[in-house]
């Protein structure tokens, strides 16, 4: 007992280190998501959903926005199993 309370736990620290720590392309396009500046949706930042932690999210619309970078390049399988379950 406890296994998947466990992981929850692990991925909401994990998505609050990510936080405090983003990157610069995830700094500036904060800037334009926040305080609901873009035609009033709220976004949420690092945010865990399933097994993954989004960059970006509106839960209302359920669009999840995803900022790559260099290091994205070199987990193709992972990013492609990650879309295609955010997708369904």
């Amino acid at each position: 007992m406890g296994g998947k309370s466990n992981l929850i736990t692990t991925r909401k620290s994990k998505a609050r280190e990510l936080r405090k720590s983003p990157t610069e392309a995830e700094q500036v396009l904060w800037k334009h998501l926040r305080l609901r500046q873009l035609r009033g949706n709220k976004f949420r930042r690092q945010q865990p959903i399933g097994k993954y932690i989004v960059d970006f999210v509106c839960l209302k619309r359920q669009l999840i926005v995803e900022v790559d970078g260099g290091q994205h390049s070199e987990r193709a399988a992972y990013n492609s199993e990650r879309t295609a379950w955010l997708e369904g």
